[in-house]
């Protein structure tokens, strides 16, 4: 499962891995509202219930974006933020940067409020000495007073608290007696980094967090338990894996974009089917729902990663400060709203219709202008073939609401309006991943795309075009990619210690016993998975190191659990060069490290469904021709507008009939069940042997 701010994907693996998909829309006030209607959908297909389907269900994997929107919104718990005396701006200045260092922008609000941070009397200083002895006192009264404030939770960060952790070890022994039940969080214990605002900041968005995922969660696997589900229930992380939901209780920061995680997973298990090995080995993933898009790479063949996720901008946002799948997300999505401002210039989002109201053609009470109204106008989606024909849509609702918003403030025709809309929801999309890939010396003209989400098929063909893809990749699950990603996602955890070493003199005894501890915590996360049938697991080492005076660290593989002698403290100079020199094209041979942080990553690989050829159904009663290896006639042909021919005749196929080898040139339009792919004038689609669409793209 995959809960969106509009739809809710789901994707049951029957046991010969065939997949079945579903969507339901999400509902704000219950996560299982959403769930059961898309379960729905896929047991009327099986010819069974909802609750049958639970009730067979060997593993449950649940991701979701609530996490991510309730700080978007501002609707999680208040929260104290308790801090060494002398320190109370940590959350306020962050890291001083800033996009363009010819303008004087203020600082936004802190994640929490002056008036709610509280200074404790207490020093460890860089050595792990106490400079200044704890004054309880002054913690008693900074609960005392956060209680009479009516705070939810806690975060607790002290100067240095990773090298030394009396001090915040007893804050939490105080807050557990003067305040039981209260969540808290201690930053030495979630995030062990030297940086001082990103271990701060990791406190406070998971404390602010306990309260509502611990509810949400809990209040989920009890609908799910009393609909039947009697097996292993996971949830996924943003490390692009899966943990029980008392980890993520325990560390809800980790649910921050769980979903989107996900489908770089997805499109790597496709890419490796679908692609030679060097194609696959670099992909550009893209997902579009409802909401968000959502923007990941995949390099060396490797899901990426990424030590920086801000929530409401780099530098002006908020930092989670703890590391996972390297995705970046703006709201550009088929429930984006497109609006012209004061200026008389089309704007496209970032606010969304989501799923209530929703836009103007689902009938629900909304009445703006969305790129799904825009995609309705133009005749991309089909109004009586809506998910598959489970919701039909109000085209007249869609043509007057961008008759209205667009086509009137700008002079436009109603069609030209709908393409405009949609031309400036791919400017933002391919602004998003120029971002992405040629910010950072990739070219996106040598990767294939892997395209998903419900709206991805309506626009990814202009959008590789103006990037200049040749290829791209829509897997038939596209509609809920992310939640596909779940079904071969593996379980996975970091754990780090904090030691700072240099490799001129390193203290292997020191490190070494770092290692341990990281490595200790990892055998308990791989123990808690209990009786899960596993294909296997391993333990992976790394150091975050640099060189002498560096701003920044890079992550460095060690080759064994533990650092012996010269050699092997060479074999980690070496490797740091040759990931430094990826990086930054420049290396500095003879130069000595330094150490920061010592990880052990664990990765255990649950059983997965066998990815298979997905059938072709019977052309009887539908259109003839669905023959294997034959083009199919078109199930009907219906005038689209394109902005390369104007209004024209267009073939709609229905995917399920389309044999592997069925090209199609466009203009067309391909109908699945819960996604719609346009071929667009210049582009050819081919159906893939396992059933899913490549897109060959002409310049």
């Amino acid at each position: 499962m995959d809960t969106g701010g509009t739809f809710t994907d789901v994707v049951v693996a029957e046991a010969d891995g065939s997949l079945r998909i579903g969507k339901g829309l999400t509902s704000k006030q219950r996560a299982f509202d959403g769930i059961h209607a898309g379960l729905q959908q896929v047991a009327e297909e099986l010819g069974t219930t909802a609750e049958a389907l639970l009730a067979e269900a060997e593993v449950f994997t649940y991701g979701t974006t609530r996490a991510t929107n309730a700080i978007v919104e501002g609707k999680t718990a208040k929260t104290a933020f308790f801090t060494t005396e002398g320190f109370p701006d940590v959350l306020l200045l962050r890291e001083g940067g800033k996009h363009d260092p010819f303008k004087q922008i203020p600082y936004q609000a802190p994640y929490v409020p002056r008036r709610l941070t509280y200074e404790l009397r207490e020093r460890i200083d860089s050595e792990g000495d106490v400079f200044v002895a704890l004054d309880e006192a002054t913690v008693v009264d900074a609960i005392d007073r956060a209680r009479l404030a009516g705070v939810e939770a806690i975060a607790v960060s002290l100067l240095w608290s990773i090298v030394n952790p009396a001090h915040e070890l007893r804050v939490g022994e105080l807050i557990a007696e003067h305040l039981p039940g209260l969540p808290f969080t201690l930053s030495h214990q979630l995030n062990p980094v030297i940086r001082e605002y990103r271990r701060a900041s990791s406190a406070a968005l998971d404390a602010s967090l306990k309260p509502l995922m611990q509810e949400y969660l809990q209040s989920m696997e009890r609908d799910l338990r009393a609909a039947g589900f009697a097996g292993h229930l996971f949830i996924t992380t943003s490390f692009g894996g899966a943990w029980r939901p008392e980890e993520v209780v325990e560390r809800p920061i980790y649910s921050i974009g769980s979903g989107p995680s996900l489908a770089p997973v997805a499109a790597l298990t496709y890419g490796k089917l679908e692609l030679s090995a060097e194609e696959a080995a670099e992909l550009l993933v893209c997902d579009t729902g409802g909401t968000t898009f959502d923007v990941g790479l995949v390099t060396g063949g490797e899901v990426g990663y990424a030590n920086e996720t801000w929530i409401g901008g780099r530098w002006i946002g908020h930092i989670t400060g703890v590391r996972s799948v390297d995705v970046k997300s703006i709201g550009a999505g088929g429930g984006s709203i497109a609006w012209v401002d004061a200026g008389g210039l089309l704007r496209v989002g970032p606010e969304s219709a989501g799923a209530d109201p929703g836009p103007a053609c689902y009938s629900r009470g909304g009445s703006r202008a969305t790129v799904t109204d825009a995609a309705v106008v133009l005749g991309y989606v089909d109004p009586a073939y809506f998910l598959g024909g489970r919701m039909t849509l109000d085209a007249e609702a869609a043509r007057a609401a961008i008759g209205r918003d667009v086509a009137e403030p700008l002079g436009m025709s109603l069609e030209e309006a709908a393409a405009a809309v949609l031309v400036i929801a791919n400017a933002n999309i391919v602004g998003a991943i120029r971002e992405l890939t040629i910010a950072r010396g990739i070219d996106p003209r040598e990767v294939t795309l892997v395209a998903g989400g419900g709206a991805s098929g309506l626009t990814i063909a202009p959008i590789a075009r103006e990037l200049g893809c040749k290829r791209v990749i829509i897997p038939a699950t596209a509609g809920a990619l992310s939640a596909c990603g779940a079904l071969y996602a593996d379980f996975v955890s970091e754990f780090s210690t904090s030691r700072y070493a240099e490799t001129r003199s390193l203290d292997t005894d020191a490190v070494n016993s770092a290692l341990a501890a990281a490595e200790a915590r990892a055998d308990r996360f791989l123990g808690s998975l209990g009786d899960v049938k596993l294909q296997g697991s391993r333990k992976d080492f790394f150091v975050e190191a640099r060189y002498r005076a560096q701003v920044w660290e890079l992550d460095v593989p060690l080759p064994r659990a533990r650092i012996g002698g010269p050699s092997d403290i060479a074999a980690l100079e070496e490797a740091f060069h040759a990931v430094h020199e990826k990086v930054f094209a420049v290396r500095e041979p003879g130069q000595y490290l330094e150490c920061l942080v010592w990880k052990t990553r664990a990765t255990a690989v649950p059983e997965k469904p066998i990815v298979r050829a997905r059938a072709v159904a019977s052309a009887v009663g539908g259109p003839e021709g669905a023959t294997r290896g034959a083009a199919p006639a078109p199930a009907a042909v219906q005038t689209a507008y394109f902005r390369e021919t104007g209004s024209v005749a267009t073939p709609r196929y229905d995917g399920e009939l389309l044999p592997p080898g069925t090209r199609i040139e466009g203009p067309a339009v391909i109908r699945e069940k819960t996604t719609t792919v346009v071929v667009y004038p210049g582009t050819t689609a081919v159906v893939t042997a396992l059933g899913n669409y490549s897109l060959e793209i002409r310049a």
